[in-house]
C-alpha cells in the first residue's frame, strides 16, 4: 500500500486468517478494523472493532454506518459444515449460502459504492480451494464457496474502471480453529489419533502440511497494493500446489 493511509476493515477478524490479515495490515500502516458476531475475540485482538453478523443486512448496514468510508474489505466470515450431499438438510444448506456467499454480497453492497465514489478500493474475499474443486461431504460448502468466487468475477468486470478491483484468496486446510474442529470431527468419528486426523487432510498438498494464516495474509495484502492494480477478477490460490497436483 502507499499514499495516504487505508482503512481496512476485516470480517471474521477476531481469530485466524482474519486476525493474521489485521497484524499484517497494521505492519505496514494501515488502519484496521475487524468484524464479527462474537464481541470477545474481537475485543481481545487488540484493534478497532465493530460487532457485525454478515448473514443480516440490517446489522451489515449500520456496521459500515459506524466504520465510515472503507478502502479495502477483507471478507474473511465463514464457517463450513459437512454431510453427505443427499443427506443435507436444508437449514445446513441455507446456513453456509448465508455465511458464506450472501455474507460477502451484503458487504460488498455496503462497502463498494463508497470505493468506486473515490475512484480506490479492494474487495477481497477469503474464498477456499473448495472455490475451485469439490469435496466430498461439502456439497452446501462448495457450493457457496463456488457461488462467492462468481460474485468475485462478476464484480471485477463491473467495476473494471473505477479504480476498485475484486479478487478471492482460496486457501486450502489452513491451520486455524476450523481445521481443529475438523480435526475433533474426524477423531470422534473413525476414532483415529490426531496425527492420523491430520494426514488425511494434509495428504492432498505436495508440501504435506497446513497451510499457515499469515501466508494467506501475504496474499492478501499484495491484492491490496498499487501493484496489484491489474489483478483483477482472480482466484489466488494458497495450498501448496493441492488444486494442481
Amino acid at each position: 500500500m502507499s499514499g495516504a493511509k487505508k482503512t481496512v476493515l476485516i470480517t471474521g477478524g477476531g481469530t485466524g486468517i482474519g486476525l493474521a490479515c489485521a497484524h499484517r495490515f497494521a505492519q505496514n500502516g494501515a488502519r484496521v478494523l475487524v468484524a464479527g458476531r462474537k464481541e470477545g475475540p474481537l475485543k481481545a485482538s487488540g484493534f478497532d472493532y465493530t460487532v457485525m453478523d454478515v448473514t443480516d443486512e440490517t446489522s451489515v448496514n449500520q456496521a459500515f454506518a459506524r466504520v465510515g468510508p472503507v478502502d479495502i474489505l477483507v471478507n474473511n466470515a465463514g464457517a463450513a459444515a459437512t454431510a453427505p450431499a443427499l443427506k443435507t438438510d436444508l437449514s445446513m444448506w441455507q446456513n453456509m449460502l448465508a455465511v458464506n456467499l450472501t455474507g460477502a454480497f451484503l458487504c460488498a453492497r455496503a462497502a463498494l459504492p463508497g470505493m468506486v465514489e473515490r475512484r480506490w478500493g479492494r474487495f477481497i474475499v477469503i474464498a477456499s480451494t473448495a472455490s475451485i474443486k469439490g469435496y466430498a461431504y461439502t456439497a452446501a460448502y462448495s457450493a457457496a464457496k463456488h457461488g462467492v468466487l462468481g460474485l468475485v468475477k462478476t464484480l471485477a468486470i463491473e467495476l473494471a474502471k473505477t479504480g476498485v478491483t475484486s479478487n478471492a484468496v482460496c486457501p486450502g486446510f489452513t491451520e486455524t480453529a476450523l481445521v481443529t474442529e475438523s480435526l475433533d470431527m474426524i477423531m470422534n468419528k473413525t476414532g483415529r489419533s490426531k496425527e492420523a486426523a491430520l494426514q488425511s487432510l494434509v495428504k492432498a498438498n505436495p508440501m504435506g502440511r497446513l497451510v499457515q494464516p499469515e501466508e494467506v495474509a501475504g496474499a492478501v495484502l499484495y491484492l491490496s497494493g498499487e501493484g496489484a492494480a491489474a489483478t483483477n477478477g482472480q482466484a489466488i490460490i494458497v495450498d501448496g500446489g493441492e488444486v494442481i497436483a
